[in-house]
């Protein structure tokens, strides 16, 4: 099937768009801020699990944003995201409306995203990234 130029490129736009959010902020789960909040939140071994996060979010959302192993990236972008949307936006447990309503838009953001690594998971990353350059030079010989 021959995709035209323009949806190669959207799904390329998609990935660096999708992408972003997980590189960008993923080295903020390397601090002290982030893993004293996350300790506060209940994350158990949160000197652990916080900096892992980070290193999930970065790696996955590289993978993604390159095409490289982007079915992997987005399971480990899942990993990243269930335990988090859970433990960090548990707006069930907050008494404050103004603050239960910003986590519970912060938790469907993640569900959201979670439906679009789910995507990833499935179809991969598309013609404009790593795999599919390496898919076109196994199919030549």
């Amino acid at each position: 099937m021959n995709i035209p130029l323009y949806m190669k490129a959207i799904v390329l736009a998609g990935r660096i768009l999708f992408s972003l959010i997980f590189i960008m902020s993923g080295f903020n789960h390397f601090s002290d801020e982030a893993i004293e909040h996350a300790a506060q939140k209940g994350v158990p071994l949160a000197a652990i699990a916080v900096p892992l996060s980070g290193f999930l979010a970065i790696i996955g959302g590289l993978s993604i944003i390159t095409g490289f192993k982007a079915r992997i990236g987005a399971l480990l972008i899942i990993l990243f995201l269930v335990p988090v949307t859970i433990m960090m936006h548990d707006f069930w447990t907050i008494a404050d409306p103004m603050q239960q309503n910003i986590q519970r838009i912060m938790f469907m953001k993640n569900l959201s995203i979670l439906g679009g690594a789910l995507m990833i998971a499935y179809y991969g990353s598309g013609a404009m990234s790593v795999d599919g350059l390496i898919k076109r030079k196994e199919n030549k010989y």
